[in-house]
């Protein structure tokens, strides 16, 4: 058993013995379908914590011929279809990971002489499996060739991370050209190739209009199809393991579900995971250098940005042009090349039919709420202190102290939007409860049957004797605060959850452009019953 060639299933083992499971093996379906009508290039991306290795450990165990897997997927998903033991262990099989590979080696090494000793370490588990075919210094793509055309036995390979060189080694134009070269010469166009999945975060990096790799059919946060399901926990996968595991599936969802994939709510795994086994509720997100490197480009405002993330934090949806997407950082040319950059990372979602971005869930909202902070965005709150005497003010119906902190910041940080005053005001307002949200759901502009309410918070499990709150912001001449109460009680927004019965704070907020004026009102209620 090699450490490239014709690996066992040990790794997969692993998976099937952690304490949470979920059966993904149905991807397999897809990609022996992919073998059997020639569409055998497949690069799979996805952000960090969402089973990319999990699943190429997967296919290692089923398609290489270095181990019998019969035992781990015979009671698997992937078992009841039709021609599932076609495959099952009978490929040459070389995995690579890349990410792995350049961490062993280091920056001291160019990427030629990494693929270089990767061709090296390779061969000599290819000879020592195959002794009797003479290697005679042929390239690793030719002897491949000759195993093949002797044995005729296909290979499949299995990359992981095929982006790493892209994100470790920015800028090194020589090295990305290696590594393309390396890649189309072990697999463009080879007749002993019967799979070559690649997975990453970064689609496949595009020069102009074409593809270095152009074999590849690329399925990706942003165009999923046919195996959006695979992408990450499905909202049943995760009701079955809260059931399981005696957790909150309402808890669960409000923190961890809002990724849209072709219109299939898919939840991060890996958070899902560290829930489930801990109990514990919160912020699992891992920082990506990319972001890093993003957040000077919101904050001085580069191409927009600055304003498009306004526009996501006050809960709107952004529009975005997905043509031309470029993996390069430096090579940034719009905004909406940044905007599907979030995508790949995780930190927006995007619906394909409207060809809009937003923030998933609560906790990249969370997540967001740091960043703000960190990059110093002036609408960022002076202190959580303030933030948490916002909350009280208003649950306690205090008026005057919300309207007070409300309008000092709108007043204080108005400069730094470019966007409308309505706009900016709801970023204020979503940005000031941030304290609110370790005991609400905050659903912006929730649909109602009279129209859309712009905050609804939503107590959560966790909070049940805590009243729902309905904010209706208003930023122009005419409209007062108590306009935005009359609004809330004509359309009904106290309806926005019709089984809710119990108390109901009425929150209007308005700013008169003209006198530069602010007013707040609160009003409550209790709900016995829908309203008609």
């Amino acid at each position: 058993m090699g450490t490239y060639f014709n690996l066992g299933n040990g790794r997969f083992q692993d998976c099937l013995d952690r304490k949470i499971f979920v059966d993904k093996s149905g991807i397999i379906e897809y990609t022996n379908e992919c073998i059997s009508e020639k569409e055998k290039y497949l690069c799979v991306t996805r952000p960090r914590r969402f089973g990319k290795s999990t699943t190429a450990n997967m296919l290692v165990a089923y398609y290489s011929r270095g181990c019998d897997s019969h035992s781990q997927f015979d009671g698997l998903a992937i078992s009841k279809s039709e021609g599932y033991a076609d495959f099952l262990n009978t490929f040459n099989l070389i995995r690579i990971d890349m990410s792995r590979l350049l961490g062993d080696w280091g920056p001291r090494y160019t990427i030629a002489e990494i693929l270089d000793n990767l061709k090296h370490l390779v061969i000599s588990e290819l000879a020592e499996e195959y002794p009797d075919i003479k290697y005679e210094r042929l390239s690793l793509t030719d002897y491949i060739e000759k195993i093949y055309s002797v044995t005729h036995v296909r290979f499949v390979f299995v990359i992981d991370e095929w982006d790493a060189v892209f994100r470790s080694r920015k800028g090194d134009i020589v090295g990305h050209t290696d590594y393309i070269e390396f890649l189309n010469a072990l697999l463009k166009e080879q007749e002993y190739v019967a799979l070559a999945y690649m997975t990453g975060i970064y689609p496949i990096r595009r020069y102009g209009n074409e593809s270095a790799l152009n074999m590849f059919k690329e399925i990706s946060m942003m165009d999923a199809e046919p195996i959006q399901t695979y992408t990450g926990f499905t909202q049943d996968e995760v009701e079955s393991l809260c059931d399981k595991f005696g957790r909150s599936f309402v808890t669960m969802k409000w923190w961890y579900n809002g990724y849209n994939v072709e219109g299939i709510p898919i939840y991060n795994p890996k958070a899902v995971d560290e829930a489930v086994k801990t109990g514990v509720f919160k912020n699992y997100w891992t920082k990506t250098q990319e972001y890093e490197s993003l957040k000077g480009y919101i904050e001085i405002n580069r191409f927009g940005i600055h304003d498009a993330v306004v526009n996501l934090l006050a809960g709107d949806k952004v529009g975005i042009d997905v043509a031309g997407f470029f993996t390069d950082i430096e090579s940034f040319t719009t905004r909406d090349e940044i905007l599907a950059l979030l995508v790949h990372l995780g930190y927006l979602t995007f619906d394909s039919a409207t060809k809009t971005v937003w923030i998933p869930n609560h906790e990249i909202t969370d997540e967001f709420d740091t960043i703000v902070k960190q990059i110093k965005l002036k609408t960022a709150l002076k202190s959580d202190a303030e933030s948490e005497k916002l909350y009280k003010a208003t649950l306690s119906k205090d008026a005057d102290t919300v309207n007070d902190i409300v309008s000092r910041m709108h007043q204080e940080n108005s400069d730094s939007f470019t966007v409308g005053n309505e706009i900016s005001l709801k970023t204020v307002i979503s940005l000031a409860y941030s304290y609110a949200r370790g005991y609400y759901s905050i659903v912006h502009e929730m649909p109602v049957l009279g129209g859309r309410a712009d905050f609804v918070f939503i107590p959560t499990e966790s909070s049940p004797d805590l009243p729902l709150i309905i904010i209706e912001a208003k930023d122009n001449d005419y409209d007062t605060a108590d306009d935005a109460i009359k609004q809330i009680r004509k359309n009904k927004y106290m309806n926005c959850l019709p089984a809710y019965r119990g108390k109901i704070l009425l929150v209007g907020i308005s700013y008169n452009t003209e006198r530069k004026e602010y007013t707040s009102v609160i009003e409550e209620e209790v709900k016995t019953q829908e309203y008609i």
